[in-house]
């Protein structure tokens, strides 16, 4: 492991069709932004790579212009239930928990189950987790979510997802989300973490499980760290982040194994978007849908992707 590394970080807040005019793209960049500056401070000052990401998803799951936290999205029966996952690169722990409530940060419950013998609880054990840190009530609803949910009622919930950025002028058609958040991160001591945090699909059955909370959504290694934003179901029937990392683990290269890894989702006809960081400190993202919410710090300069409106395509630096 190299004794000094320049830290990296990714983050994203979700993918699905463009945002409308240039008002809505300046928005949610310096919502991205200001994450990042935040974040890449921890990772100077010596936090490790988990710290980073948790403290990424916390920052993303408090602005409720994502669908995460605050902000998440109403389930079929109009109450909000929210997953989040933690892995960390050097031990491998995957974390996570599934469909919890009434809970400001889902990414604190995750944090806190790294060192736990169970490691992954779904609502009622989640909840139960909650009462035992201590973590008090709060109510992650938005005005704009329930609105969206209501008149999504009116209408027999005729959509099979709500919308990707929680704001009315932001977006470009009624059908434009795969709501998630998500934090990748290289920290100075050459080690990875992934956090992703969802609110789920919106208007979805009671009981569905995204892949927010699967290793197929987010997955780390020594080698390389992924978070997935999309399509639950189609991230699951790739199995995405593990796909890209474990490809790197026999020796492809990030950019490669991120091409790859979408050219095939692309030819299944997956709808999905993904950030990724190896252990050089390579960046990488790659999206089959028409935006991608990430901006990134490559140890210089910040930068993003949401000027990027082609499908298909995977980007590196």
């Amino acid at each position: 492991m190299n004794s000094k590394v320049q830290p990296k970080l990714i983050i994203h807040g979700g993918a699905g069709s463009s945002l409308q005019g240039k008002g809505g793209v300046e928005k949610v960049r310096r919502s991205l932004y200001k994450v990042v500056e935040e974040v890449y401070s921890v990772l100077m000052s010596g936090g490790t790579a988990s710290e980073a990401v948790v403290k990424g998803c916390q920052m993303l799951e408090d602005d409720p212009c994502f669908n995460a936290g605050t902000g998440s999205v109403l389930q079929s029966d109009g109450q909000v239930r929210m997953s989040a996952a933690l892995m960390d690169g050097i031990t491998q722990s995957f974390s996570g928990v599934i469909n919890i409530t009434r809970i400001q940060n889902p990414i604190d419950l995750a944090k806190a189950l790294q060192s736990s013998s169970d490691r992954v609880l779904s609502d009622y054990g989640a909840a139960e987790l909650a009462r035992e840190l201590q973590i008090p009530s709060y109510n992650p609803l938005t005005d704009l979510r329930l609105e969206e949910w209501l008149q999504e009622r009116q209408d027999n919930f005729k959509k099979t997802m709500a919308g990707v950025v929680a704001e009315k002028e932001l977006v470009s058609n009624g059908n434009a989300g795969r709501g998630t958040i998500g934090v990748v991160a290289l920290d100075s001591q050459g080690n990875l973490s992934a956090g992703t945090s969802t609110g789920g699909k919106g208007f979805e059955r009671i009981g569905r499980v995204s892949d927010s909370a699967m290793p197929a959504g987010n997955y780390a290694t020594k080698d390389a760290a992924v978070s997935c934003t999309g399509i639950g179901e189609d991230i699951i029937d790739e199995c995405l982040a593990p796909r890209v990392v474990v490809r790197v683990g026999d020796g492809m290269t990030l950019q490669d194994a991120m091409q790859r890894s979408f050219n095939e989702s692309h030819q299944n006809k997956r709808d999905l978007g993904a950030i990724a960081l190896d252990a050089k400190g390579t960046i990488a993202w790659g999206k089959t849908s028409e935006v991608l919410l990430a901006a990134y710090h490559n140890g210089e300069k910040i930068g993003d992707t949401l000027d990027e409106s082609e499908e298909m395509q995977v980007g590196c630096c």
